[in-house]
C-alpha cells in the first residue's frame, strides 16, 4: 500500500512538473504568434518535439540491444514497436493536432480570459467521458472538478459569458483536449510511452504543415524571427512536456491526471506575473486558491 502512494504521488509530481512547463509555454506561444501563423507555429514545434525523442529512443535501443530484449518489446514487455504502437501514435496525433490548432484559432477570435477557461473544461470533460466508457468516479473527485472549474472560472473569465465563434472553436479543443487524454491513458498502458510521443509529434506536425501549406505564408525569416519561442514550444512544451503526460498518466486516474494537468492556467498567470509584468486580481488569487485547494483534495 505504501508504494501505491509513493507511485501515485511520483506520478503527480510528473504531472505537476507537465503543467509547469505547458504553463510557461502560453508566453512563448503569445510572442511566437506575432510573427508566424497558428499552424507554421504548431507544424515547427512539434517536428521539434519529435527531433528531441530521437536521442532518447537511440538510447533506448542501445540499452535494450545490450539487454538482450527482442526487437519490438519493451523491457517491462510493453509494444516498442508493432501496430499498436502506430495505432496509437496516429489516433493521439491526430486528437492533439485538432485540439491545438482550435485553440489556436479559437484565441484569434476571442479574448485571452474566455480561452482559458473554455479550453480548461476538459478537466470536466475528462470524467463525463470516463462514465461513458463504464468508469465510476466518486463523488469526492466530482466535487473537486467542480471546485477546479469555479477557480478556472474566477482566474480567467472577465465580463459576460457569450458564446461566440472563438468560444466554440475553445469549447470544441477542450472536447479534443480530453479525447487525446483519454487515448493516451489507454495506448499507455500498452505501448512504449517514448515511442508513442514520438509517433504522435511526427502525425500533428505533418498534418500542421499540410494545414501550413494550404491557408498560410510561411517565410524562413519570419520563422527566424520567433526562433526562440519555437525551439522552446518545440523541445520544452512538446517533446519534454507531453512526453511527461503520457509517462504520468500511467497507472493514475485520468481524472485526477487531468486535474493536475489543469494547472497549467494558474501557472500561466503566474509566468505572465514574472515574465510579462502582469498582475493579478483579487478575483484570479481566489481562482489560484480554489484550484490549489481541488488538486490538494483529490490526491487526499
Amino acid at each position: 500500500m505504501k508504494k501505491e502512494k509513493i507511485f501515485q504521488l511520483r506520478q503527480s509530481l510528473i504531472l505537476l512538473v507537465t503543467a509547469t512547463i505547458w504553463g510557461t509555454a502560453f508566453v512563448a506561444q503569445s510572442v511566437g504568434m506575432e510573427h508566424v501563423g497558428p499552424f507554421t507555429f504548431i507544424a515547427a514545434r512539434f517536428a521539434l518535439g519529435a527531433l528531441a525523442l530521437l536521442p532518447v529512443i537511440l538510447l533506448q535501443n542501445r540499452r535494450l540491444k545490450a539487454d538482450g530484449i527482442g526487437k519490438g518489446k519493451m523491457a517491462d514487455g510493453r509494444a516498442g514497436s508493432g501496430k499498436v504502437l502506430w495505432k496509437g501514435g496516429l489516433l493521439c496525433g491526430v486528437a492533439l493536432m485538432s485540439a491545438a490548432s482550435l485553440q489556436q484559432v479559437g484565441i484569434m477570435r476571442t479574448t485571452v480570459g474566455k480561452a482559458g477557461f473554455i479550453t480548461a473544461m476538459y478537466i470536466i470533460i475528462v470524467p463525463i467521458l470516463g462514465v461513458f466508457m463504464g468508469r465510476r468516479i466518486r463523488p469526492l473527485i466530482w466535487g473537486c472538478v467542480l471546485l477546479a472549474a469555479a477557480g478556472l472560472y474566477l482566474l480567467s473569465m472577465s465580463g459576460a459569458f457569450s458564446l461566440q465563434s472563438g468560444d466554440a472553436l475553445c469549447l470544441a479543443c477542450a472536447v479534443i483536449f480530453a479525447v487525446q487524454i483519454m487515448l493516451v491513458d489507454h495506448y499507455v498502458e500498452v505501448a512504449d510511452g517514448v515511442r508513442l510521443s514520438a509517433i504522435q509529434f511526427l502525425t500533428a506536425s505533418a498534418l500542421g504543415t499540410v494545414m501550413m501549406l494550404l491557408f498560410e505564408h510561411p517565410s524562413l525569416g519570419a520563422a527566424w524571427n520567433a526562433r526562440v519561442p519555437i525551439l522552446y514550444a518545440g523541445i520544452m512544451s512538446s517533446g519534454v512536456a507531453y512526453t511527461l503526460q503520457i509517462i504520468g498518466q500511467r497507472g493514475l486516474n485520468p481524472t485526477i491526471a487531468s486535474l493536475i494537468m489543469s494547472l497549467e492556467s494558474v501557472i500561466a498567470a503566474a509566468a505572465g506575473f514574472i515574465f510579462l509584468h502582469q498582475t493579478f486580481t483579487g478575483r484570479e488569487l481566489c481562482g489560484c486558491i480554489l484550484m490549489a485547494a481541488a488538486i490538494v483534495l483529490a490526491q487526499l
